[in-house]
Order: structure tokens, then C-alpha cells, then sequence
């Protein structure tokens, strides 16, 4: 799958915005704050109809000086065109089209752009809480699993109702049992996709971490739920006097955690700077892999100033693993980096096709695209 072209009206710092992509690399340079992310961010958007950095709700992508924004996309997806559109005013509903479709429901376009993103903000999956760890596992499984997406959903009205009449304080039994029905059933979906998920993709990660830091550490990954010991029914009966205490829903698959291992210790408390981001980023070429197999599609893969903090031993494994030169399979790459020379050595050493954007003050545009291959000897051509 790939992304032809983009339109950007009024995102962020992006006033406005047409640019056509290469099918391989694709680069955007310049000084910190410019809205290189935000360029990558704007491709996000189109795959998960949200912001991959914003919190505050829809309208803080909106252009400050704008009342509206739009973003519209042209893909080739399994030799198909396919134009999608998301409109957003301040004060109405966000409007997302497909081939000039309106969806009546947004989660319907999630997984249909299937996209990994790779960025500074990845630190928050070690030192965050477990929300960040779930949000992992949802957006993951989600864009292959419809049937999950729909259970997240219907666990979650289903949790807001119980935690709705604990906190008023109702003791109907049938009211209970009825809520609880709902939750049960989708609690017990979620818990054993997540569990058969990890299964499967743990070992793909190890095999991206000791890429990376040629096997110099051990890693792993570990699954911590309330039901991996007791059925949700029974997590609820055992908690039902503290719920009731406290006025919320103590146990179940919202609790659900990943346990990020160095060795025989969390990562959060003694994993370095550079250990951190190493196993993000394994964290995010993993997830890229999972989603190729599990879709039987390429996704688009977005590199946010990956290489800070990282030693020139990590920074060159990076390199050769997104070039390819270890047998990983990347397609359309999306990348920002104040340095420039991380760049040239991507492009020199995926040898293909190339476009390199430079950005200043929501300003974008090419300066350069060539093929790679006959780069550093005259084939580049420099845009004025």
C-alpha cells in the first residue's frame, strides 16, 4: 500500500499543503518546530481519524487563525485507488469519507490504512502507565480483528454502566446481572486475542531487539491480566464489596497491562535512554511486522527523529534493518531528522526510489528526488 498523494488545509501549522509522495523513501528535514511531525502526524490522521500526539480533545489540530480543517489522501491499495477525506469544523462532528462515502461509523476506516508510527513520544510505553500499554495492543489488533475493535466498545459502554449505578449507589441484582452479561462476554473475547497476540508477538520483537543491539540483551515481554487467573464473572463477585466501596469497576480487561522486561527487571526502572528507545522502536518494527502478516498488507511505516540518543552501533542496526539489509521487508517510508546525513545513509542504502521535503514555518517542499542508486555520483536531481 501507498500514499500518492496528500492535501493538507489548515492542520496544525500546516496552512496548506499538496505534495506527491514516492512509492520508497520519503524525507522531511529542518530545524526543530517547523512541523516536520506534524507533516507525519497529518498522515496518521488519515489512517486512525485522530492526532497521534494531540490530547485535548478533536479541535487542537485545527490551524489556530482557522475555523475548519481538511486532509484528503490518494492510496494505491491492492491495486486499487481509494481517496479518503476527513473534514473537521470547531463545534461539529468530525466528517470522514471514503471514495466520496461518508462513514456513518468511524471505527468501519480502522484498519483499512493500515500505518506504524515510530516517535519520540514511544518513551511514554515504558515510563507511562498501562493505559499506554493497552492503547499498544488495541491499535494493533484492531486494524486486523474488526470483531476486537467491536468488543472494546461494546466492554466499554458495558464497564460506563456498571461503574455508572456503583457510583450511585444501586444494589439491583438484576440491573447487575444484566450489565454484567455484557461484560463478561466481551471481556472474555479481549483477554483471549490479547493473550494469543502476545503469543505471536514476542518472538517477532525479540528478533527486531537483538537486530538492533546484536544480541548483547536479553528482553521479553509479559502479559499481566486479572484473567489470566480467574474468569471476568469471578473477578467481579471477588471484588464486588471494594466496587461497591469505592464507586468503579477495580478488576477486569481495562486493568490489563504489558510488563517491559531487561533481564530479570522492569525496563521503566533501570533501562537506559538509549535502552528505552532501542526497545520502542523494536516495540514499533514489531508491530509492523505483525500487521503486514496480519492484513496481508504492507503498512505504511513512519519514523519520527528516531536516532536521537542512540549510539552510532544502534544508529548504523537501525539503518540497516529499515534499509532492508536484514532481510525485514519495508515498503513506503515517511521519516524526519534534523540530520541530514541519517538520511543520505537510509537512501544510499535502500538504493530506490526517493523524495526529500524540507520544511520551515508549516512550509513544505521538495527540494530533491532521485532513485537512489546512482546518488553521490550526479543523479539526484535538486529541485529549485
Amino acid at each position: 500500500m501507498t500514499l500518492k498523494e496528500i492535501s493538507i488545509l489548515n492542520y496544525k501549522n500546516i496552512a496548506e499543503a499538496n505534495l506527491e509522495f514516492s512509492p520508497k523513501i520519503n524525507c522531511f528535514t529542518g530545524n526543530n518546530g517547523m512541523g516536520k511531525t506534524n507533516m507525519l502526524d497529518a498522515v496518521y490522521y488519515l489512517s486512525f481519524c485522530k492526532s497521534s500526539v494531540s490530547r485535548g480533545g478533536d479541535a487542537v489540530v485545527i490551524n489556530h487563525d482557522a475555523e475548519m480543517m481538511l486532509l484528503q489522501g490518494c492510496y494505491e491499495r491492492r491495486g486499487e485507488q481509494e481517496k479518503i477525506s476527513i473534514g473537521l469544523q470547531r463545534g461539529k462532528r468530525k466528517v470522514a469519507k471514503r471514495n466520496g462515502k461518508e462513514y456513518q461509523l468511524l471505527s468501519r476506516h480502522i484498519g483499512l490504512l493500515p500505518l506504524v508510527m515510530v516517535s519520540p513520544m514511544d518513551t511514554e510505553l515504558i515510563r507511562g502507565s498501562g493505559d499506554e500499554r493497552r492503547r499498544l495492543m488495541n491499535q494493533i489488533i484492531s486494524q486486523g480483528d474488526r470483531n476486537y475493535l467491536d468488543a472494546l466498545i461494546r466492554y466499554s459502554k458495558a464497564l460506563e454502566s456498571r461503574n455508572a449505578m456503583l457510583k450511585r449507589g444501586i444494589r439491583d441484582t438484576i440491573l447487575f446481572e444484566s450489565v454484567e452479561e455484557q461484560l463478561c462476554v466481551a471481556a472474555a473475547y479481549i483477554h483471549g486475542v490479547r493473550a494469543r497476540w502476545i503469543e505471536q508477538f514476542t518472538p517477532i520483537f525479540l528478533d527486531y531487539y537483538r537486530a538492533i543491539t546484536n544480541g548483547q540483551e536479553s528482553v521479553s515481554l509479559e502479559y499481566r491480566s486479572h484473567l489470566n487467573e480467574l474468569s471476568m464473572r469471578q473477578n467481579l463477585g471477588a471484588a464486588r464489596d471494594v466496587d461497591a466501596a469505592v464507586g468503579f469497576t477495580t478488576r477486569g480487561v481495562h486493568r490489563d497491562d504489558i510488563e517491559l522486561m531487561l533481564g530479570d527487571y522492569p525496563m521503566r526502572k533501570i533501562g537506559s535512554q538509549g535502552q528505552c528507545k532501542t526497545y520502542t522502536i523494536a516495540l514499533r518494527l514489531a508491530q509492523f511486522d505483525f500487521l503486514m502478516q496480519m492484513c496481508s498488507i504492507t503498512p505504511l511505516l513512519l519514523l519520527d527523529d528516531i536516532f536521537d540518543k542512540l549510539d552510532a552501533n544502534r544508529v548504523r542496526n537501525i539503518i540497516d534493518v529499515v534499509s532492508g539489509n536484514t532481510g525485514a521487508q519495508f515498503g513506503q517510508i515517511f521519516i524526519t531528522d534534523t540530520n541530514r546525513t541519517h538520511l543520505d545513509d537510509i537512501i544510499r542504502s535502500v538504493g530506490s526510489d526517493y523524495r526529500i521535503f524540507h520544511v520551515a514555518g508549516g512550509v513544505c517542499s521538495c527540494e530533491e528526488q532521485g532513485n537512489g542508486l546512482s546518488r553521490g555520483v550526479g543523479g539526484a536531481n535538486v529541485l529549485p
